[in-house]
């Protein structure tokens, strides 16, 4: 059983930086590749990124990269997500997510999830 719990949301303007981080709780943590997922008002819940076990590849969504990095701390049991030039688009509640297998960008195959942390980014 892994439990996360993500931290880091808040209230921000376009074009600043936020860090989200997930913590999770257990002594497995560095077998599971982690993700992080956003569901905004009124939509599914989308894929942002995605990092392997040891950190040594990450996969993004194509409206976040080059914009935010994903990152973990096998040794701390935490992943993070740094999020530069946020756009009001960017605004939703983000979820961190471990899984088994990498990448995987699928939210039913995920095994694990956070209570998601809100994040807004006003215009």
């Amino acid at each position: 059983q892994v439990q996360l719990v993500e931290s880091g949301g808040g209230l921000v303007q376009a074009g600043g930086s936020l860090r989200l981080s997930c913590a999770a709780s257990g002594r497995t943590f560095s077998s599971y590749a982690m993700g992080w997922f956003r569901q905004a008002p009124g939509k599914e819940r989308e894929f942002v990124a995605t990092i392997s076990w040891s950190g040594g590849r990450t996969t993004y969504a194509d409206s976040v990269k080059a914009r935010f990095t994903i990152s973990r701390d096998n040794a701390k049991n935490t992943v993070y997500l740094q999020m530069n030039s946020l756009k009001p688009e960017d605004t939703a509640v983000y979820y961190c997510a471990a899984t088994t297998s990498y990448p995987n960008f699928i939210p039913d195959d995920m095994r694990y999830w956070g209570k998601g942390t809100l994040v807004t980014v006003s215009s």
